[in-house]
């Protein structure tokens, strides 16, 4: 066994990770990185199929956020944010609230539950106009929650207890504030205790959703589903008992157009501008979590063709967020992994200047947010996160990440021939490939059966690295991404759950 390979098993203890699993083989331990190729200490190349775990945008080594990074470690590496400010942070600010508050595009949809359930006269959005900076997607969800809580014993009223709303199968981060939000219990049970309680409504899970009255076929289930928007009544249901309790909900938690953790679970065309309206029109606030979606990962539109990359333009490339492909500006925009490209650890959050503005006042007053991060506004993650936009707002680059939804819609197609495939979810440079028994019945695998973790397996022998969530495989590739890499991804993929079979 290589030597730092020993040195991790005795000393090094991983996120996420059965360790007793762990210490049974030798593991992996990447060495270099190359674009979308990953190496190991012993040579061996890899295609690194899920972005480094969700954050690598432009792939590794990218020379533009090298140098913009060289360049800051010749002026200072990190100075405190408590009392001081400096340049790149204050530089990357101004650029987060530009790119946020470029004009969004709505996508609409004839089968749009507006109709159903009518139009609310809502508060109107406001601009995003302040950034509050921190370590990684857990603590910007923090940050938003409390000042949420904050917010809303200020306008509401010193007495008030702000509750929350978030998704079945919700996962916001570790931290206690951003675990109270998440749903999902083998990741959030063992903490119960330390909680404060939140409240859950239906996520729009069309593929095993028990209102969607649609047989399985071989394509998303998005695309077939039979149902009557039931799961958009559920939230206009929650809501309108919470406010009969004389406590309406302080604010919204959702991730925009796909659910990470919860399974890569996609929402319907329509769903997310129909619910965010019924929360409006309650009086929450809005919590959107682009930990995962931010930065063109959602790519530009459903789908991407010829004319559409063809017809693509500098205007484009300003719609760098999920919450902007469905025309919803929320309170809080919170932002993490690819902020940096992926280099460093960075987080942010972005408001309103109403909720700024709530916790302005005398200094005897103690209005202050009283929340910090040694390392908040770090001018070397500052400096990889503007260099990072940079690149995302060139035509080039939002062209080369049009062709690569195209090229990855089309890959993907070949698994269909595959029975333990269930369903294939993608938006835009997300998918995720849900492993079933026979896709015939649904009928799941357990996950004492380890089917997702035996296909990553597979695919590491193959050279592809990737990690599932449950039974689900997730494909996120760098914008980098080569067809002959997708293709590779997707052989690999293939390859491993053919396996399963012959188990």
């Amino acid at each position: 066994m290589n030597k730092l390979a020993q040195l991790d098993q005795k000393y090094i203890w991983h996120p996420f990770t059965q360790m007793r699993d762990w210490l049974r083989r030798e593991p992996i331990v990447i060495a270099s990185g190359q674009g979308a190729v990953l190496r190991d200490v012993h040579g061996k190349e890899y295609l690194d199929a899920n972005a480094s775990i969700w954050t690598n945008l432009h792939g590794h080594q990218h020379p533009k956020l090298n140098t913009a990074i060289q360049r800051q470690l010749k002026k200072i590496s990190h100075s405190s944010a408590l009392g001081f400010a400096n340049e790149p942070a204050s530089l990357l600010a101004k650029k987060l609230i530009t790119a946020a508050n470029s004009i969004p595009i709505g996508e609409t949809s004839s089968t749009s539950p507006h109709a159903k359930f009518g139009t609310r006269g809502t508060r109107p959005s406001e601009k995003l106009a302040k950034v509050f900076f921190s370590d990684d997607g857990s603590t910007a969800l923090e940050v938003a929650l409390k000042l949420a809580y904050q917010f809303t014993r200020r306008t509401r009223g010193a007495k008030s207890k702000p509750k929350f709303l978030s998704l079945t199968g919700a996962y916001h981060g570790d931290t206690i504030g951003a675990v109270s939000l998440g749903h999902i219990d083998l990741f959030h049970k063992a903490y119960g205790g330390m909680l404060f309680p939140t409240d859950q409504v239906m996520s729009p899970y069309c593929y095993r959703c028990s209102f969607n009255r649609a047989k399985p076929e071989r394509t998303d289930a998005r695309k077939y589903r039979q149902c009557h928007w039931e799961c958009v009544g559920l939230v206009e249901k929650k809501f309108a008992a919470q406010k009969m309790k004389g406590n309406p909900y302080a604010a919204f938690v959702f991730e925009p157009l796909m659910q990470g953790a919860a399974g890569m679970i996609p929402q319907p065309s329509g769903w997310l501008g129909q619910v965010t309206e019924i929360a409006r029109s309650h009086g929450a606030l809005l919590i959107a979590d682009e930990v995962m979606t931010g930065f063109g990962r959602t790519g530009l539109t459903c789908h991407v063709d010829d004319k559409t990359i063809a017809s693509i333009s500098k205007n484009t490339a300003a719609k760098l967020f999920a919450t902007q492909r469905v025309g919803v500006t929320p309170d809080f925009l919170c932002v993490a992994k690819g902020l940096t490209g992926g280099y460093l650890p960075m987080a942010a959050t972005l408001t309103t200047q109403k909720v700024f503005d709530a916790f302005l006042g005398e200094y005897e007053e103690f209005k202050t947010f009283f929340h910090g991060h040694s390392f908040t506004g770090n001018q070397l993650g500052s400096a990889a996160a503007l260099a990072s936009l940079d690149i995302l707002q060139t035509e080039k680059s939002v062209q080369q990440r049009a062709q690569l939804q195209k090229n990855f819609h089309a890959e993907l197609q070949s698994l269909w021939s595959l029975p333990n495939i269930g369903d294939i979810r993608q938006v835009g440079l997300v998918a995720g490939i849900e492993l079933v028994k026979d896709w015939r019945t649904r009928a799941p695998f357990t996950l004492r059966e380890q089917a997702g973790i035996r296909v990553c397996e597979a695919m590491a022998k193959r050279g592809v690295l990737t990690r599932p969530v449950g039974n689900v495989i997730v494909l996120m590739p760098p914008y980098c991404t080569t067809r002959a890499q997708l293709q590779k991804m997707i052989a690999a993929l293939a390859e491993g759950v053919a396996a399963l079979r012959h188990a």
